[in-house]
């Protein structure tokens, strides 16, 4: 630390090194036109050298100390919570009254901007669960009637209900306070659930629903478990136009959900989990958002699951959450 900060040190008391220089060379100037001896001039300009270097070695490792001081006070997340170095100069009292004028201002701006993205969140929050109600009545109204038309707006109002459901999931995610509740439940419950809500939907596209009962209890949150089946099953209708949907458990504890759609192209495949990717499929189906699987990959890492992907081109894709999760705890 000394070797790094002694070529900024000396820059710094250049003047002062200067002045001493020039001073010993009035002396050494006045002792010769007075003919003194030499020694008398460096003897005690020796000294004078000897306690110099003692002072400043003295004054570098306080400088080091302050300097390590400022380092750590910057590192901090909050600078005004770290104490400040001690006022040696009436500069360093300067410096350090406008460190706290720019963190009390930092503080203001962020208690504004969190309390800008508050309103937002119960907004968007409100907005979300208002919208509920002319789509729960709307879907009430269609139920009365059975007709291509009536089938055809069904199918359109449960998109739409899902995309309520995926802004509710994001604004979630992102808010310090999560309803989380783990506990054991039964896998086959959870999927039915979510298979339920996709019956229509299998029928209409005349797709065949391969799934026999798990028979397995898992560690996780009902909720947010259901809400990622049920994208990876819309993602598997979405781009699936013929064929089956497969749902089953791999050893030792991996739920798959296989298709036979479209596939993924294998330059796609590594980032089909990244926020607004959506590939050369999502670009071909212009109502991709690439939210989707990004949710899920979210939930998943909260959970405690893990989730990966492989495909085929034309031959499908295949969908893996892991729920072997022994650290969760049970609740």
């Amino acid at each position: 630390m000394l070797r790094k900060l002694l070529p900024l040190c000396l820059k710094q008391r250049r003047r002062g090194l200067a002045a001493a220089g020039l001073f010993f060379l009035i002396f050494l100037v006045s002792f010769a036109l007075y003919r003194l001896p030499l020694a008398a001039v460096l003897y005690p300009a020796a000294l004078c050298a000897i306690a110099g270097a003692v002072f400043l070695t003295a004054d570098l490792r306080r400088a080091a100390r302050k300097h390590e001081q400022l380092q750590a006070v910057r590192s901090a997340v909050d600078v005004a919570s770290r104490p400040l170095p001690q006022v040696e100069s009436p500069e360093d009292e300067a410096y350090q009254q406008i460190l706290q004028l720019l963190a009390d201002e930092q503080r203001s701006l962020q208690t504004a901007m969190d309390r800008r993205y508050a309103e937002m969140i119960d907004y968007y929050t409100l907005w979300a669960h208002q919208i509920k109600t002319p789509i729960a009545s709307m879907g009430l109204r269609l139920q009365n009637e059975d007709s291509a038309l009536s089938r055809a707006l069904s199918s359109d109002l449960f998109r739409i209900e899902q995309y309520v459901g995926m802004a509710l999931v994001y604004l979630r995610l992102n808010s310090e306070s999560s309803d989380y509740l783990i506990r054991e439940y039964e896998l086959d419950g959870i999927i039915r659930q979510a298979v339920k809500k996709f019956a229509g939907e299998f029928i209409s596209r005349k797709l065949r629903l391969v799934y026999e009962p798990v028979q397995t209890r898992v560690l996780t949150d009902e909720k947010w478990l259901s809400f990622v089946i049920e994208q990876i099953l819309s993602n598997a209708l979405k781009y699936t136009p013929s064929g089956s949907i497969s749902i089953s458990l791999e050893a030792p504890k991996t739920l798959c959900i296989r298709d036979t759609g479209i596939g993924i192209a294998p330059e796609d495949l590594p980032r089909i989990f990244e926020k607004g990717y959506t590939g050369c499929n999502g670009r071909r189906d212009k109502r991709a958002s690439g939210i989707g699987l990004y949710l899920c990959k979210r939930i998943c890492r909260n959970l405690g699951h893990g989730i990966s992907a492989s495909s085929s081109v034309g031959q499908g894709s295949a969908i893996r959450i892991d729920l072997n999760r022994a650290e969760l705890r049970h609740e």
